[in-house]
């Protein structure tokens, strides 16, 4: 994959949103079901050094230099953020807190972007659209999920100040780390980059998980086949395959279009319930859906535009250029 805009394919940038909207929209499902039976850091540490290892064994297998010092002291740091803070946060908060109710959260990464992506604040805060679709997003995600939340708030304040406080600071560490990726893990090869980010996520599970004595007396044999099926969806799709794709839509994307994945995310997490756990859905959860996919659309026709009016004005200052250049 290219990491320029110019000669990033529509094509890829296609794929890679629908696995970044889709696959990690699922995780959130699997993530539930894997820690039902693999303690949390255990689970972390499985996921990603299992990734890692893959990935690494890819680039060796591809002649990718690995050891660029700068490269990967970078990597250490995104993959520190991202991971480790930001999704182990989530898969501790999951062993209690329904995957639906903590999908909920991702709907303040696009917040968090608009603030935290210093350079783009120019261009960000100046778009009404940009504006409008986040407000627009965010009010999608609260129709989506009301009635849960209000299930869950009403007469129990367990899921209360302390574990949604958590829920935040994995969201900031999430974009505070995606925005260090996008601008400061800029050079070199993205699955060299991923490799190193996924390999020093899984080492920071591990002190957890000893500590936690999760492994000792661990049986291994009493884990399901749904639990491994899980895991291994997480380790291929959730972590190679969709993180892969984010990171490098980061490098050839707006950090914040690259973020409506936050809006679509919740609309899988709906659907997965639907079929899989049959639960129903109401009416309001439909408005949800259609309201999310709006600001999307939103977001990604500003974009556009924009894209389109800085094309068309560079194209009319290089023709004088051009023609004098022939005459």
């Amino acid at each position: 994959m290219t990491s320029s805009n110019k000669s990033a394919s529509p094509v890829m940038v296609i794929i890679a949103f629908a696995i970044v909207y889709i696959v990690w929209g699922s995780t959130y499902f699997f993530i539930e079901k894997a820690v039902a039976e693999f303690p949390p850091f255990m689970l972390g540490a499985l996921r990603f050094l299992m990734a890692g290892i893959c990935l690494t064994a890819w680039c060796v297998i591809k002649g990718e230099k690995l050891f660029g010092i700068p490269n990967i002291r970078h990597a250490i740091i995104s993959g520190l953020l991202l991971l480790f803070f930001g999704n182990g946060i989530i898969i501790w908060v999951e062993q209690s807190v329904p995957s639906g109710l903590v999908s909920i959260t991702v709907s303040s990464a696009p917040l968090w972007f608009v603030l935290l992506d210093q350079p783009k604040w120019a261009d960000n805060f100046r778009s009404r659209s940009i504006i409008l679709g986040m407000i627009i997003g965010l009010a999608g995600v609260l129709m989506l999920f009301s009635e849960q939340v209000a299930a869950s708030m009403k007469g129990t304040g367990s899921i209360a100040i302390g574990t949604m406080a958590l829920l935040i600071l994995a969201s900031i560490a999430w974009v505070g780390g995606s925005l260090y990726s996008k601008y400061k893990s800029s050079k070199g090869s993205t699955v060299v980059n991923t490799s190193w980010q996924m390999m020093s996520a899984g080492i920071a599970f591990l002190p957890g998980m000893l500590i936690r004595g999760e492994a000792s007396g661990f049986d291994w044999s009493g884990v399901s086949t749904g639990a491994w099926l899980s895991l291994f969806y997480l380790v291929f799709l959730g972590s190679i395959a969709g993180f892969s794709a984010y990171v490098w839509l980061l490098k050839v994307r707006p950090a914040m279009q690259v973020s409506t994945y936050a809006y679509v995310n919740p609309v899988v997490a709906v659907l997965l319930a639907v079929i899989f756990a049959n639960e129903k859905i109401t009416l309001i959860q439909i408005l949800g859906l259609v309201t999310i996919l709006g600001s999307v659309l939103l977001i990604n026709m500003a974009k556009y535009r924009r894209e389109k009016i800085a094309e068309s004005l560079k194209l009319k200052a290089e023709s004088p250029v051009r023609e004098r250049a022939l005459s």
